[in-house]
This record gives structure tokens, C-alpha cells and sequence, in this order.
């Protein structure tokens, strides 16, 4: 007998909307990125057709990979999502090592990212010393690792609370810019070659601007770890995933238009905070404090959304691996596996006292992932024609349009972006690998036990 069946208590339930499951998607996309990596596309990119092209670039690849999901998530759908893809095309072994990559670093890694960001913001206004940035990164994650033990009812509530928040701050964005913003200064001179004392970015180049679009659209495919709890979700999950994206691309393109037209292309790209400059350019010092109110918002936003799929993940880790048998609790009454929550804000308050003594490990963690993720994510869009080949005759109640040709261009995407993260993290990329050396002599040891067990 697996863990899967005799260590779950109670199973998943579908009691999530299109609604629902919209604001959760745009919740875990949106996040503080938009407020600061436009500045880098458009230095990258260097001009502003080019800028607007890699951010439509951007939406039109998240359609793409979404597709794929949608067909992965509705053919089979599971709280472990893409640990639960992998495993079905791949194996047990290489699954585990991807469960244990988002459990450690990629999931509790960007909650304690986040919460920080929200720390670091509001220390602003109420400042608890020495180490206030990470006092209130701490009871941000116990708060709404709380709030979502309670259940899913009281983690959707509170995810489309803070999406609405979220998205009414980037409709301000918009009408600050194109509407009320001056007309910005000419620049006094022309800008300096690359190299000539600008920033790092300028004229980078493609493959860097589109590592920063795809990093602020990232998040879209966690969906797939809700996608057991979606009502009708042989319908509904691509409907959510491309409503979702399709308001997220529309909001990031109009918000790229608004910091052009309310600062111009050299302050855009030589801005260190984009949002800020434009909002003070319009509001003065309020325009700054408003700034700061939303980006913690986003921030709030992208931990919670967080907290909600990575519980999922690390659940179905736990179904699996009788070592890990703990985290493979499902709670009937409250919807939600609470001690593989527990387990993820534990994690996350580990990272978070971590970054009190090293306050600059937190980049560190998001560059150190990316290779891994974009590792994993070549891995998934590779399973769509595994599982095709492997499972013909699986319910695929939504196939992608244009197979094989769209999963192709997503694989040929992952596969350009995985390089340009290597290229660009270099030897940071040796984190992220030993990672999963550490995962995989966990992994042996949980092998062993499930031979024992059985």
C-alpha cells in the first residue's frame, strides 16, 4: 500500500470557482516584479517598440505554456501538479527531486523572499529596530500560515482580497501615467554607450529583458496544483488559466505604456524604482507612500499565494514517501493539508532568520532557483508528449491546440531560457544543483524506508 492511500486523511474536494481559481492565478503572478523589472526590460531592449514586444512576447508565451498545462491539469489532475506530472512521465525518483527542490528552496525560498519585501516596506512606517524587516517578515508568514490552516474558504477569501488590491494598485499606475503624469524632460544628453558608467543592463540583450518579463509573469503554473479543487475542471482550469493571463498581459502592457509616457524611455531605464518615480512624479512625497502601500500589498498577495500551492505540493510529496509520510495529510474540515503547511512555514521562518543574519541571501535564493526552475519547467512541457505516447488512452477532456507544434515552441522556450539563466547566474547555478545533491541523498534514505514499509 502507497502512502498515497493509506497515510492521506480525506482527499481533496472541488470547491473552487472560475473566480476563485482566477484571483488565485493572478494573485501568485502579480507580484512586486512589475514594480521594478520594467526598468531592466527596457534598458535591456533598448527602445520602445522593442520594450512593449517582449512584454506581448511575454503574455503570448504564458498563453502558450498554459495550454500545456491545461491539458496536463485536466487530464490529471492532482494537489501534487507538476511533482505529479513528472512522476507520471519520468518516475518516482526524478519527481522527488523536483518535490524537494519546491519544498526547500523554490516555494519556502520566495514566501520568505516576499515576506521580507513586505518588511522591508513597511519598516518604513513602523520601524521595530535593528531587525524590523525580518520581525515583520516573521508574522507575515506565521499570520497567513495561520489564516490558511483555518482553510481554503479563509485562504481564497483572503488571496481575493489582496488581488483586488493588487490590481486596482496597477489601474492607479495606468491613469497616473497615461493621464495625469507631465510631460517628461527631454534628456539632457544622449544616453551612454553600454559599459560607459550606465546601469549592468543596459544593452543586454533579448535573453536577459526576457528572463525578467518571464520571471514577472511567473507563477501561472502553479494553477496546476489547485487543479483538483476547481469545480467542473474539465472546463474550467483553462478557462481560469487563460482569463487569468489575459488580464495580467493587459495590465503589464498598459502599465509599460503608462512609466513610458509618464517618465520617457531614459528615465524608465535608468530608474532603480520605476513605480516610485512616476508616482512622485505625480503625487510628490504622497506619490512615494502610496508606492510603498502597494507594493507590500503585492507582496502579501505573492506570499499567500504561495503558502496555498506549495502546501499542495509538499502534500503529495508526502502521499508518496513514507519518510516524508507527515506532510501527506489532507484535513477534511478545513480543506487544506495543515501539517504539510506547518512544515512550509517552518521552512520559511527558517529562511527568514537566516536573512536576519545574512540580509543579502535573499537574491541569492531567487537567482540560485531559477536554473532549477527553468530546469524542471523544460522537464514538464517535455512530459506532454511523454504522457501522450506513454497514456493514449487517458481522459484529455482539453488538448492543446496545435499539438505538436505549440508544446514544441514552449519546450524550445524553456530550453533557451534554462541557458540564458545558466549564462547569466553562472557559478550561482552550483547552489541550485547542490540542492538537489542534498536532495538526493534524502532521496536514498527515502527509498529505503518505502522498501521497509512494503
Amino acid at each position: 500500500m502507497s502512502a498515497a492511500s493509506g497515510g492521506a486523511q480525506g482527499q481533496p474536494r472541488q470547491t473552487l470557482s472560475v473566480p476563485d481559481a482566477v484571483g488565485i492565478i493572478v494573485g501568485l503572478i502579480v507580484g512586486a516584479g512589475i514594480f521594478g523589472t520594467p526598468a531592466i526590460v527596457a534598458g535591456a531592449m533598448g527602445s520602445e517598440p522593442l520594450i512593449l514586444a517582449a512584454w506581448v512576447a511575454g503574455g503570448l508565451f504564458s498563453v502558450i505554456g498554459a495550454l500545456c498545462y491545461a491539458e496536463l491539469a485536466t487530464a490529471f489532475p492532482s494537489p501534487g501538479g507538476e511533482y505529479h506530472f513528472i512522476h507520471r512521465a519520468y518516475g518516482r525518483s526524478l519527481a522527488f527531486l523536483y518535490g524537494w527542490a519546491r519544498m526547500t528552496v523554490i516555494v519556502a525560498g520566495s514566501i520568505a523572499v516576499f515576506a521580507y519585501l513586505f518588511g522591508d516596506y513597511l519598516s518604513r512606517v513602523v520601524n521595530l529596530g535593528a531587525h524590523s524587516s525580518a520581525i515583520w517578515a516573521a508574522f507575515v508568514v506565521v499570520v497567513l500560515t495561520g489564516v490558511n490552516y483555518a482553510g481554503i474558504r479563509e485562504g481564497k477569501a483572503t488571496q481575493n482580497l489582496f488581488t483586488a488590491l493588487e490590481v486596482a494598485g496597477l489601474v492607479l499606475i495606468v491613469v497616473a501615467g497615461l493621464v495625469l503624469a507631465p510631460a517628461p524632460a527631454a534628456p539632457a544628453a544622449a544616453a551612454p554607450a553600454p559599459g560607459g558608467g550606465g546601469p549592468w543592463y543596459m544593452g543586454a540583450g533579448l535573453g536577459t529583458a526576457m528572463l525578467f518579463v518571464l520571471f514577472t509573469y511567473g507563477g501561472w503554473n502553479d494553477a496546476a496544483y489547485i487543479s483538483a479543487e476547481v469545480r467542473r475542471r474539465e472546463r474550467n482550469m483553462s478557462r481560469a488559466l487563460l482569463l487569468a493571463i489575459g488580464i495580467v498581459a493587459v495590465l503589464y502592457v498598459l502599465v509599460n505604456v503608462a512609466y513610458l509616457k509618464g517618465l520617457g524611455y531614459e528615465a524608465m531605464a535608468r530608474s532603480d524604482a520605476v513605480a516610485a518615480d512616476l508616482l512622485k512624479a505625480v503625487w510628490g512625497g504622497t506619490g512615494e507612500k502610496i508606492i510603498s502601500v502597494m507594493i507590500a500589498i503585492a507582496a502579501l498577495t505573492s506570499v499567500n499565494g504561495s503558502i496555498i500551492v506549495g502546501a499542495r505540493s509538499n502534500y503529495a510529496l508526502g502521499r508518496d514517501w513514507p519518510l516524508l509520510g507527515v506532510l501527506g495529510r489532507w484535513d477534511e474540515a478545513s480543506g487544506s493539508p495543515r501539517a504539510a503547511m506547518l512544515v512550509q512555514g517552518a521552512i520559511a521562518l527558517a529562511l527568514v532568520g537566516l536573512g536576519a543574519i545574512r540580509s543579502a541571501g535573499f537574491k541569492g535564493l531567487v537567482e540560485y532557483s531559477l536554473p532549477v526552475f527553468w530546469g524542471f519547467f523544460l522537464l514538464v512541457g517535455i512530459a506532454l508528449f511523454v504522457l501522450r505516447v506513454r497514456e493514449p488512452g487517458a481522459p484529455r477532456p482539453f488538448r492543446v491546440p496545435g499539438y505538436p507544434v505549440i508544446p514544441a515552441i514552449f519546450v524550445l522556450m524553456c530550453g533557451y531560457l534554462l541557458y540564458s539563466s545558466l549564462a547569466y547566474h553562472r557559478t550561482h547555478a552550483l547552489t541550485g544543483l547542490g540542492v538537489l545533491a542534498v536532495g538526493a541523498v534524502v532521496l536514498l534514505f527515502a527509498g529505503r524506508s518505502k522498501r521497509i514499509a512494503s
